[in-house]
Order: structure tokens, then sequence, then C-alpha cells
């Protein structure tokens, strides 16, 4: 089977340009491809793990990945997708989530003796002259065709700024320089980069007279309409310092039944015959599949130790068995107890809740339990008379716990 039938058996590809001679590009030679990822957090998410997976599947059969890294578009913004222009960052916090992404990144794709890069373009757009930039590059754009694509039109109700309708040629002049300068044949991304994409392949045939491809992924979401990578907390992070592996590990294990053989070919780098046998599972047996997944996951993103303590924490809670010291803690001051604590705070404080609203919701709506008792009123205070062994557990719906423990 070639990368290509591979990638679309799994689910990764939505739109393709000139679909035909790619294929026949990625069987015959070492294709150079790349994805841009956005730094303008400290952390990638659980929502990146497409392209992640994307790129790693690709180095698996030969192919070169470049990570590219907007620190020269993220000071403009991105309208693609948005409904909103995008808060600009400074280059130290650029330069700072760069690295942090390195380190996330390497967990899948294998950066050592030039068999992936990663690039920053600020590099080259920080040092753009902007005359030579309009005759060179813009004169190659209509802007009757520009106004046609979709990551301008779904924003030109609301306002689209000028600075964020140059994004389009920055992200076509970055495919352009890839191309010169490392041989890069191929762009991926989500779909909503669809038109960026197709501008940029034009943008070389332009000026180099030679042929770029294109690949989209579908903009995932779960079967519920959930943004993949979100919960009610906020994102799912890739950092454990943000999201510890034991929630990395029950967002995936709380996946819906119906997206299950999904994320597994997806997320995975498992058989799809094994894929499509645990996707048949039904009843209580595709918690099993649950089990396989959220494991895997975790294992590719923060190691099989990591994975193993997680696993280990949730058999403790759910299933009377497993190491109970794997089990995912903080810290709570006797102090703090000493006077009581209202049930509010405490599930601020144990990351249960994001806000004084959320944790009334949650409580109101049943959501909530200490120990094994549901708590109702949002008024409740906790005290030491509550602590069991030196802990608290609190429980938030069936499967999201917290240990508190004192000190």
């Amino acid at each position: 089977m070639t990368v290509f039938d591979a990638l679309r058996e799994r689910g990764f590809i939505q739109q393709t340009t000139h679909q035909e001679p790619l294929y026949q590009l990625l069987e015959k030679e070492r294709v150079t491809f790349y994805i841009g990822f956005d730094p303008t957090a400290d952390s990638l998410h659980a929502g990146s793990l497409l392209p992640i997976m994307a790129m790693a599947n690709m180095q698996r059969v030969g192919h070169r990945p470049i990570v590219i890294l907007g620190g020269g578009t993220a000071m403009i913004g991105d309208p693609s997708g948005k409904t909103e222009m995008r808060k600009m960052i400074t280059q130290e916090t650029i330069k700072y989530n760069a690295a942090r992404f390195k380190e996330q990144f390497s967990r899948f794709i294998d950066f050592s003796d030039g068999e992936a890069l990663m690039v920053n373009n600020g590099d080259w757009l920080l040092k753009l002259n902007y005359i030579e930039f309009l005759r060179d590059i813009g004169s190659q754009f209509s802007v009757n065709r520009m106004l046609t694509a979709e990551c301008f039109k779904s924003r030109m109700e609301k306002g689209l700024s000028f600075i964020e309708f140059n994004y389009m040629l920055l992200q076509s002049y970055d495919f352009l320089v890839l191309f010169r300068e490392y041989g890069c044949k191929l762009q991926m991304g989500g779909d909503d980069q669809w038109s960026n994409i197709l501008y940029g392949a034009d943008l070389i045939r332009r000026l180099e007279g030679k042929e770029a491809y294109g690949i989209t992924f579908p903009l995932l979401t779960t079967s519920s309409g959930k943004k993949m990578g979100k919960t009610e907390a906020g994102a799912v992070w890739l950092d454990p310092q943000k999201t510890s592996p034991y929630e990395y590990y029950q967002y995936w294990r709380n996946t819906e039944d119906q997206d299950v053989e999904r994320f597994l070919a997806l997320y995975t780098f498992l058989p799809m015959d094994e894929v499509r046998r645990l996707g048949t599972l039904k009843g209580q047996e595709i918690n099993e599949a649950k089990k396989i997944l959220a494991y895997e996951v975790t294992r590719l993103t923060h190691g099989e130790a990591e994975a193993k303590k997680a696993m280990d924490a949730a058999a403790a809670f759910f299933g009377g068995s497993g190491n109970e010291q794997a089990m995912p803690s903080i810290d709570l001051s006797k102090v703090d107890l000493a006077t009581g604590l209202s049930i509010v705070e405490l599930l601020k404080r144990a990351n249960l809740a994001a806000s004084n609203s959320d944790a009334k919701r949650l409580i109101t709506q049943g959501g909530i339990s200490l120990y094994d008792q549901r708590i109702t009123d949002i008024n409740h205070i906790v005290r030491l008379t509550d602590v069991k062994d030196d802990k608290i557990i609190l429980r938030k719906g069936k499967k999201d716990y917290q240990v508190l423990k004192l000190v």
C-alpha cells in the first residue's frame, strides 16, 4: 500500500491538488513537505495531534517533514477559521514557545541527522523589504480572486483588516522560500488552509515554472460536535505541567463510542486491521478499545512510564485495583481547611472547574461528589473533619477525579 493510500485509509486526507501526479511523486521519490504551526501558546494541544501524526506517518515511510513555526506570520494573524483578529505577541515569546514545541514534536518526529527540520518563518519574513515584496510577490496575486477565498469571505461582515489580508501572500511566500531552500514540494494543513495552500502552489508555478502540491486534513470535531482538544475546563495540552498525563489519558478514555475507530486510525500507529476490529466492539467491550486508545496516545505523547502510571491510576479509581500512588493529586494546606473552604473554591483549586460559575453549574447539575457523597449545595463548606487518610477525593461526573493531599 502506498503512503497516499495509507493516509487516506486512516482518514487524514480531505482535499488534494493534482491527485494523480502527487500520488506518483510520493511513490517515486523522497518528498520534503511542510506543515505550519502557530507559536502563540507555550504548548501544543490535542487539536495539534492530527497534523503531527500525519507528519510522523509520512516520515515513517521515508519522506522528510519540515515543521514551520509562524514566528513572522504570528505577528499578523491568520484570518482562516477565525472570527476575530488575533492579538499580537513579541518575538521573545515566540522564541520561548518554539523551544517548548520542539520538545513536544520530538516525541513523534525524528529530527536527528536532518531527517526533519524545524524553521521559523520570522527568519525571512521579518527581513523583507516591503516595496520589493509588493513588486515581486504582490504582483502575482489578484485581489478579486483572493476575495472569493473562504478564509476572507467568512470575515468580511465583521471586518477584515489590511494586515490580515496580507496573510495569504506571506504564507504563499513561505512555500516559495521552502521550495527554493529545501526543495519542499508539498504543503499539508487543515482544510481551512486550502486557499492559502492553493495560492502557494500557484506562486511557485508562476515564479519557478515547477509544480508544487497540497493536501488538507479534515477539520475534526467529536460526534457530539465538540472541537477536538477542548473540554469544559479548557484546552487539553501536550505539556504535562498544563494537562497531567492522567488528565490526558482520561480525555482519550472518555472518547465517545462513535469516535473510537476513527481516533484509533488517526492518533495511533496500530495496524488498520486491529483498528477495525476494535471499532466493531459494542456495549461494555468498547471500553477496552477506549483504554487501548488512551494508553497508545498517552504513550506517544508522554512516554511508556507515564502512560502506565495513568492507566494504573484509572484502574485504582474505577476498578478498585491498580496503584493508588499513581492517582493525580495536588497539595492542600491544612491551614486552609482549619476554617473551612467552600466547595466552589475547592473545585477550582483541584482544577475541576474553570471559574466560580463553572463550579456552581456543576454542583447544581449534580456532577460533583466528595468521596461518594454527591454535593448539591453551592454553599457547602469542606472542613478538616472531611479529611480521610490525610486526603480529600473530589469527583466530577463519573470519571474525573482529583486527590487533594494535606500538607
